[in-house]
């Protein structure tokens, strides 16, 4: 019972005296305050009360007001010094055995600290209300007298709560409903089971004639007592307030506070359990049941208010270990970041981790927190303890293996993981971390602790014989001093203390409904709905999001500072030419002078070349804007230099009007030709005018067939094939026929036995031409892709029309559209408009997409 004198007192004294909180018309100063109001909030004394709630003053008269009760003599200190009483009435913390007194702090200080009384027995006035409370209700167990003859351990049995005989006891002191209640107060009651021929339960007690022994009860109770008096001294106080400051001063201080330390015996070494969950998951009710025996260590309520802010510590002496309770998760705090980063530390520094869950199922914020708590060890943590030891020369550093986690789940109607099939309940907790993909790679160990609680309390055997087991094992993690712990909690409060971005409400998820596009250079997200892009509106990110200039998207757009200064915005492209010029011209004063920038309003308003020296930067002339770049909208803004482009198309121009002109005489005389050198069976081609087949006209692009068997005209379909025809002297090498003289059928033929040598030759001159004009057009193509602007996609790329998704062939080319760039068939860019924002000032091909959006002009 004898304990070490106190010292600073981590706790002040309590004044009873309950004063005015409003202040507004005392009469005395610090005025009594006898009224509480709930509207109000504060405490006032009469004068105060009358003035605020008076009648017809205001709404204020309708507030409940509670008058304040008296509070009990026998919780208030007894202590006097010079025959005065104590000052400020001040509430018992002390009971002194030998004075037996009530004492606050201060009295208790003045008469025994400083007096000839320091060795007197004393406990906390709370544990001696605790202590009076159960010395009573023994001695009503003893007087009472069960129904069997078995020890009271038994929950089995029946006891009655009221004596057999009770004489002159006021009914309001019984609690057994089983007995009348007479009018008179003061006459004798006798039990229902007091006379065995009135009830139907059988005397289990019958021919017992010996008293009972009680001797078991008394040993329990005495194992009670011992079991109480070793926690007497456990205490829980401030480790850390919710804003990350320490609230110990040094190594001595923290066991002081943890009452682990003696001058004499300071060589005692410990380990760390905390726990962590969610806020009303019942966390300091565990630890006071799970280590000190319930009794209430750490503060609990049945509140809305969380008793738990910031961090508490006590010393639980039979597991030599720091027993660290936490703040709740998910609670309303003023920076859940900071609470979050606190909790990580506290983690960092234990041995044993217990996660605390009260829910149906495992929820997704418990593997995400343990995960966090993972990365954080191995990438933070672990490298901070490392410099802190070298800096220390100390080993303050934990282990290299993080601490072991018990997850303890607790369910009422759902049954908890028992795994089966050969597999553990925590293979199932691996799972659903591998589902989530989160690690728990920092932790040594994983073990879950289930338990079903159907009717209350809660049983702790479990958690408790696991934890003890983790605490007795010191091959992964061996037990240290308590000073290691509390340098290494500094150090990493030290270390990660700074100020932490609150994290943001967002209580309307914009991606649920928003455009998914995101810019191609910044990673910017379109803020407009989904539906935007069919009802034709760009795309449009947030109003303070800038762009960053990315080089090959070219996303540098130009506007013309004349404008600007008149209040218009005109933006302007390097091109080729101006709008006045024509092509050729434009081209000659491109290779003089260079590009040019042309304002629609202000004109020609800068050339890269004009003179031979001394030209204007760029710069001075226009201001530059970043431009955001969607997938589906242009792209390369600062300029499209298509000068050999333009060269290419006006020599295609050109090429194709001469072609056009002559086209038709050079077939006639082709024709004219190709009759003169053919067989005498061939129809002259003057009278092919139809195939001889399928009977489709033949118009002035398609080209006729001859068969070398029947000799009739046919199209290039219907004289695919190819065999050997002898008999009209072309030897035994396979030429084109039709397909009734490829199956055997030959067709009527006219013509004799002309040779056809000239015809032969005619045909190998033909095919030289044709070879030849092959190799004319490799080089040709290869130019028009180095005359690509780029913007344009590359032909290599091009296999189907990005509109129609048409595959290209011989017969179906690809077109560039000039507005986008995209590879297009001949139907879906039917129409030409100029786009002179790709410096294109005359009608050039576009695709029926462009062709309806506004953001190419």
């Amino acid at each position: 019972m004898n304990r070490p004198q106190p010292t600073k007192r981590a706790v002040k004294a309590r004044s009873s005296k309950r004063h005015c909180q409003e202040r507004l018309c005392c009469q005395v100063f610090e005025a009594e305050a006898q009224y509480y109001c709930k509207q109000c909030k504060s405490q006032q004394c009469v004068d105060c009360e009358k003035n605020i709630h008076s009648i017809g003053s205001s709404k204020d008269d309708l507030h409940g007001r509670v008058k304040l009760e008296k509070i009990p003599i026998d919780t208030l200190c007894e202590g006097t010094k010079n025959n005065v009483k104590c000052e400020n009435v001040n509430f018992a913390d002390i009971w002194c055995e030998n004075c037996k007194q009530r004492y606050c702090y201060n009295c208790y200080d003045k008469e025994h600290i400083q007096s000839k009384k320091k060795t007197h027995r004393h406990m906390s006035f709370k544990e001696y209300v605790t202590r009076k409370s159960q010395q009573e209700q023994q001695s009503v167990q003893h007087n009472l007298k069960p129904l069997s003859p078995v020890s009271f351990n038994d929950d089995s049995l029946t006891y009655l709560s009221c004596p057999q005989q009770l004489e002159q006891v006021p009914v309001s002191s019984l609690s057994c409903p089983e007995i009348s209640t007479p009018e008179d107060e003061n006459m004798s009651f006798t039990s229902f089971h007091s006379d065995h021929s009135q009830s139907s339960i059988p005397d289990v007690c019958q021919g017992i004639t010996e008293p009972f022994d009680c001797s078991d009860i008394a040993k329990e109770l005495d194992d009670m007592n011992d079991h109480v008096k070793k926690y007497q001294n456990c205490c829980g106080f401030v480790l850390a307030t919710d804003k990350e400051e320490l609230q110990v001063k040094d190594e001595k201080d923290f066991c002081e506070k943890l009452g682990c330390y003696t001058e004499e015996h300071n060589d005692v070494k410990v380990k760390v359990v905390s726990i962590f969950g969610n806020t009303g998951d019942g966390k300091s009710h565990t630890l006071n049941h799970t280590f000190f025996g319930g009794k209430e260590v750490f503060q609990t309520s049945s509140g809305h208010a969380s008793c738990t802010v910031g961090i508490w510590a006590a010393y639980d002496p039979e597991n030599k270990a720091i027993i660290i309770d936490t703040e709740g998760l998910l609670g309303v705090a003023d920076n859940s970041n900071q609470r979050t980063r606190l909790l990580l530390k506290v983690l960092a520094i234990s041995d044993v981790v217990i996660y605390r869950t009260r829910a149906e199922r495992l929820h997704s914020d418990m593997f995400r927190f343990i995960s966090d708590a993972s990365k954080s060890y191995l990438e933070h943590f672990t490298q901070a303890l490392k410099k802190a030891a070298e800096k220390h020369n100390r080993d303050i550093s934990v282990s290299h293996l993080g601490p072991a986690i018990i997850i303890f789940h607790e369910t009422i109607h759902t049954n908890v993981l028992a795994g089966g099939q050969g597999k553990a309940p925590e293979n199932e907790v691996e799972a659903k971390f591998k589902d989530l993909k989160c690690s728990f790679n920092a932790f040594s160990r994983l073990h879950y602790v289930g338990t079903k609680t159907q009717n209350p309390p809660t049983d702790f055997r479990r958690l408790q014989r696991v934890t003890k087991e983790l605490l007795e094992n010191n091959v992964i993690r061996a037990r240290r001093q308590p000073g290691i712990v509390f340098h290494a909690l500094k150090a990493l409060n030290d270390a990660f203390s700074g100020d932490i971005d609150k994290p943001g409400c967002n209580t309307f998820p914009d991606q649920y409904f928003t455009c998914s596009t995101m810019c191609l250079a910044c990673g910017a997200k379109c803020m407009r709905s989904m539906s935007h892009t069919s009802e034709d509106m760009d795309h449009k990110p947030g109003e303070d999001v800038r762009c960053r200039y990315q080089y090959q998207y070219g996303n540098m757009r130009y506007l013309c500072k004349k404008c600007i200064i008149k209040g218009n915005r005109n933006f302007v492209v390097p091109k080729t030419s101006a709008s006045s010029d024509n092509t050729w011209v434009g081209l000659g004063k491109y290779l003089w002078s260079g590009y040019v920038l042309e304002c629609p309003n202000c004109g020609i308003i800068y050339r890269s070349r004009q003179y031979w020296y001394g030209n204007h930067d760029i710069e001075t002339i226009v201001q530059m804007e970043v431009m955001h770049i969607w997938p589906d909208s242009h792209q390369v803004l600062d300029g499209t230099h298509n000068a050999a482009r333009k060269f290419l198309d006006g020599l295609h121009s050109v090429a194709s009007t001469i072609g056009t002109v002559g086209a038709k005489p050079t077939k006639m005389l082709a024709e004219w030709t190709a009759d003169q050198i053919a067989p005498a069976y061939w129809v002259p081609n003057s009278q092919i005018l139809e195939c001889h087949d399928c009977k489709v006209d033949f118009t002035h692009n398609d080209q006729k067939h001859h068969c070398r068997a029947c000799g009739q005209g046919f199209c290039d379909e219907c004289s695919l094939k190819s065999r050997a025809v002898p008999e009209r002297g072309w030897g035994l090498s396979p030429v084109r026929v039709c397909k009734k003289c490829y199956e055997g059928k030959p067709g009527q033929g006219e013509g004799g036995d002309m040779p056809i040598t000239a015809r032969k030759v005619g045909e190998v001159v033909s095919s030289t031409f044709g070879a030849v004009a092959s190799a004319i057009d490799l080089p040709f193509g290869m130019l028009k892709d180095s005359a690509r602007p780029a913007y344009w996609v590359p032909d290599d790329q091009i296999t189907e029309c990005n509109i129609c998704k048409v595959k290209f062939s011989y017969k179906i080319p690809k077109h560039h559209c000039r507005a986008c760039g995209q590879g297009v068939c001949d139907d879906c860019s039917p129409n030409k408009i100029p786009v002179p924002m790709r410096g294109w000032d005359y009608p050039v091909r576009v695709c029926t997409k462009c062709e309806k959006r506004k953001d190419h002009l």
